[in-house]
């Protein structure tokens, strides 16, 4: 197998950690090689408190997907999410000191850091800064700027916000389960990539990614993404309010859930009755199906209502950010009976369930298809992105040697300035801190 072509995406989840071989076909698809699947044991909503654990559980899903396709895994790009994630809006501008050059890549540079320097509350970092639409001297509504003449450049951006500590326990996780750590990606962003078409981000979409621990919500409006949101709630509360509500096990909870559990209480009539085998000699349990959905709805209830609370504070309601493609959810906790039917009806909003198959091989298996694998499917097309511009630059450094002059002393040349996203410095801090930290 050609190694240089062949990504791996890890999902660090809280029910469930997933590491995910792919590699891109002749036809420019996604062909997942590998798979592996471990229970999370040491991460509680979203982020890692148990350090052990997750790396025991990180071995495991690796080992389980190397052996899915005889690949030995070297690198990974990882998700990170969690309730620590916070994003906001910001404008800021530069004034440049000669109008007469055009504007570069240098001033929006400049400008970007700038941003930087905001001052976060204690243990905060900036992870990501998204440049939306810039501002030449008062004209409005610029997509890129570059090129173009200017004394006053200006930016709005929308700035996700997280805690460096939770981001670099990730990467110890990595480090000591003996793998290197070659990207960072907001989850939200990658689960967005794997469902949403270009269409939808360009119409205005709200993706909500249902997780164990946490909900996500990534709002895109004209092919840019707008607002970015982690709920601390997820599926797993809604297991534990059935477990509290029926006086069941917590497995017992997961699996009713699962089998029979609805969004929608009028489903279900009175008489619809199931029996849970009591614990160690003690008498079966009798639970009305109509009494089960009814706790699960509470609860989805306040989950979608907290979702929507944050698509309105992005300003959906005026025509100007209206999201015509509507919501789609993803995430294991989509997979709710009539949850999508209960969105419609709290939201208004047209809602269908997101399968990361959008840029999947045609063949690919059922399993890898349903929303529960939306992010590590958006992960590994992030790590194939991420290889290709690498070897996009190396063939640029290659032909600018060729081309230089044959002279005595070594030529040093440049790869042509890209402009990096944060994510990936904020991958090389991190692997920096590591380092050091040995």
């Amino acid at each position: 197998m050609d190694n240089n072509k062949i990504a791996v995406g890890l999902d660090i989840g809280t029910t469930k950690i997933v590491a995910m071989i792919g590699r891109k076909n002749e036809y420019g698809k996604v062909e997942i090689l590998g798979i592996g699947k471990a229970k999370s044991l040491g991460v509680h909503r979203g982020v890692v408190n148990n350090i052990t654990q997750t790396i025991q559980s990180i071995q495991q899903a690796v080992q389980e997907a190397e052996m899915a396709c005889d690949f030995k895994i070297n690198e990974v790009t990882v998700g990170i999410a969690g309730q620590h994630i916070r994003s906001l809006q910001h404008s800021d501008y530069i004034t440049r000191a000669n109008s007469e050059l055009v504007i570069d890549e240098e001033d929006i540079d400049r400008l970007i850091n700038q941003v930087h320097k905001l001052v976060m509350l204690p243990g905060e970092e900036i992870i990501h800064v998204l440049p939306q639409e810039f501002k030449v001297d008062g004209q409005p509504e610029i997509k890129e700027p570059i090129g173009m003449y200017g004394g006053r450049l200006e930016a709005n951006f929308h700035v996700v916000v997280g805690q460096v500590s939770s981001i670099r326990n990730v990467g110890r996780c990595i480090k000591s389960a003996g793998l290197e750590l070659e990207g960072i990606t907001l989850e939200p962003l990658a689960s967005a990539n794997a469902v949403l078409s270009q269409e939808e981000k360009e119409a205005g979409v709200a993706l909500i990614d249902i997780g164990g621990g946490t909900t996500d919500l990534a709002v895109f409006k004209n092919g840019i993404i707008r607002h970015t949101a982690v709920i601390p709630f997820g599926g797993n509360v809604i297991t534990e309010d059935i477990k509290e509500g029926c006086s069941i096990i917590e497995k017992q909870a997961e699996l009713l859930k699962i089998k029979f559990g609805s969004a929608w209480p009028g489903e279900n009539k009175d008489n619809e009755i199931v029996s849970i085998p009591g614990l160690r000699g003690r008498e079966p349990k009798e639970i009305t199906l109509k009494n089960l959905s009814k706790i699960i709805h509470a609860r989805v209830v306040e989950i979608v209502e907290q979702v929507y609370v944050e698509i309105k504070n992005y300003g959906h309601e005026e025509q100007k950010k209206k999201l015509i493609a509507g919501i789609v959810l993803t995430g294991g906790g989509s997979q709710l009976k009539h949850l999508k039917q209960l969105v419609e009806y709290i939201t208004g909003m047209d809602t269908r369930i997101g399968f990361p198959n959008e840029h999947l091989a045609g063949d690919s298996d059922s399993d890898v298809t349903s929303p529960l694998y939306a992010t590590a499917v958006g992960l590994v097309m992030d790590a194939l992105k991420r290889q290709e511009r690498k070897k996009a630059e190396q063939e640029e450094v290659k032909k600018q040697q060729a081309q230089a002059p044959v002279i005595d002393e070594p030529v040093v040349t440049k790869p042509k300035k890209e402009r990096r996203g944060f994510l990936d410095k904020l991958t090389e801090r991190v692997k920096d801190f590591l380092d050091n930290a040995e």
